[in-house]
């Protein structure tokens, strides 16, 4: 990417890189680093679009959490993140410390007890992009290339694919320039990449998502999501404080009329929400597995507690009827999506804690216990296909496949979610509902269709609903299992 070098370069004044023994002030020096780069690129590209090019460059930088480890510490076995495993020098690039200011006390506040040592807060070498650090001012927007005068790259920083990626998660072998070894599991660039999408696929505010996410298939859910949610803020013994629609249009009163978008986004989000983003985000991913894909993509920079998929699908067996659920305990993956990032030869294990958490809710709901949840649910695997239309294709290779792999169920999102809850450390779940039967000549007709959606919806979305206040009630540290965590791991979850 040609940038003129010849150019002064000027940036902003910040202190000195200082050792921190707590998170809390850790975290408001982070704070303020990173408002005086943004700040400083705001300020100057408005003057700059108002003056032209100008004869320098600006470039400010993100902050940094740095920490030296000088020994093999013994930690609490049980413990799956919150320490280094070994001696060497770590770091993490932070972008919005305001919207992820509990997340980072609490990863910081782990590793400064675990390790009894200070972490170092300063400025990195990775420079802010101009787009990221206007991207909160509604107030500025940044022109298309060739719309100035000048060329945008000639005097500020601006984003590079080359490192945006996933290279930490999918365990490369990534380390920072000077040799430092991750401490996150993302960089801030890849971190503001995901917050622009999100704003853009969902039209809602990445600060409105909550640590409990449901992705379903259908837009009934989401009209009775918006009726529970209603509903819970009349109770204000459930602790909800309130729910966020399409367009961050936020209501605090259940009476409150919510006004219907011009225009859809691609994956509308809706979040019912509690303090400290204990509450619940429904997103409605639409069909297929590469919406799949980009929702969690982009909402595992969040790093939530827990992702379910609650949505519809086809069963495979005689014995199952329209209305049944699948608890998935493992997965096919015919999706084609995540090859390139998790091979299929990845096995993608069942969570305990997540899987009580949704028979459990099962029960709940449903009122069926113990041996009689057989009459209602099946465990067993779920495959997922990138061709909706499967059946209208020979059926005999899909078919001997389904078969050999016992799948009890088909649809195109829920290995994908499961898989990109794996590779990225969000524990993850599947509980869906048979909506036809295919290979046994229940097709979903508009008729059946509507009566079936009408009575199972409801049901289906209180069983995730319920299984996510199980999952809000668990210690984050029994949640987030070993399972999910390779041989070398970053401290911070």
């Amino acid at each position: 990417m040609h940038t003129d070098q010849s150019l002064p370069v000027l940036s902003p004044d910040v202190p000195p890189a200082e050792g921190f023994t707590d998170a809390e002030a850790a975290v408001a020096r982070l704070e303020e680093l990173y408002r005086a780069s943004v700040d400083f690129l705001c300020e100057a590209f408005n003057r700059t679009m108002k003056d032209g090019k100008p004869d320098r460059r600006y470039r400010a930088f993100y902050p940094e959490v740095r920490f030296v480890s000088s020994s093999y510490v013994s930690v609490d076995s049980r413990l799956s993140f919150g320490h280094v495993s070994q001696p060497g020098v770590y770091a993490a690039t932070i972008t919005r410390p305001d919207l992820f200011a509990s997340y980072l006390k609490q990863q910081i506040d782990l590793l400064i007890q675990n390790h009894e040592a200070a972490v170092t807060i300063g400025v990195s070498t990775t420079p802010m992009p101009v787009h990221f650090a206007v991207s909160n001012d509604s107030s500025i927007s940044v022109p298309q290339e060739g719309a100035a005068d000048f060329t945008l790259r000639d005097v500020f920083d601006v984003p590079d694919l080359n490192t945006t990626n996933d290279d930490i998660v999918n365990g490369t072998g990534f380390t920072y320039d000077d040799g430092a070894h991750p401490l996150a599991p993302f960089t801030a660039q890849r971190v503001d990449y995901s917050l622009a999408r999100l704003s853009h696929y969902t039209a809602t505010d990445a600060s409105h998502f909550q640590n409990h996410v449901l992705f379903t298939n259908y837009q009934f859910y989401v009209e009775e999501f918006e009726a529970f949610a209603r509903a819970a803020l009349a109770d204000p013994s459930l602790g909800y404080t309130s729910f966020v629609s399409t367009g961050n249009v936020e209501i605090t009163d259940p009476d409150t009329e919510i006004p219907i978008p011009a225009k859809m986004p691609q994956m509308p989000s809706y979040h019912l929400k509690r303090e400290n983003g204990m509450g619940i985000t429904l997103v409605n991913i639409g069909v297929g597995p590469s919406n799949a894909k980009t929702a969690t993509d982009h909402i595992a920079v969040l790093r939530p507690h827990a992702w379910l998929m609650v949505g519809h699908c086809a069963g495979l067996r005689n014995s199952q009827r329209l209305g049944d659920f699948v608890l998935a305990h493992a997965y096919l993956r015919e999706d084609k999506v995540l090859d390139d990032d998790l091979p299929v030869w990845v096995p993608i294990p069942p969570l305990a804690e997540i899987q009580v958490a949704l028979e459990t809710a099962v029960a709940a709901v449903t009122e069926y216990e113990g041996y009689d949840l057989k009459r209602i649910m099946r465990t067993g695997t779920v495959a997922s296909l990138d061709n909706r239309n499967w059946e209208l294709r020979d059926q005999s290779g899909p078919v001997q496949r389904l078969s050999q792999s016992r799948a009890i169920a088909l649809d195109m999102e829920s290995a994908t979610i499961a898989a990109n809850g794996f590779r990225f450390r969000v524990p993850y779940g599947t509980l869906l509902c048979v909506s036809d039967k295919p290979l046994h000549g229940e097709l979903k007709l508009p008729g059946m269709a509507s009566d079936f959606y009408k009575t199972q919806v409801a049901r289906h979305l209180m069983i995730g609903i319920r299984a996510m206040e199980i999952l809000r009630d668990m210690p984050l540290a029994r949640i987030h299992s070993r399972k999910l965590r390779s041989f070398e791991e970053t401290a911070f979850l």
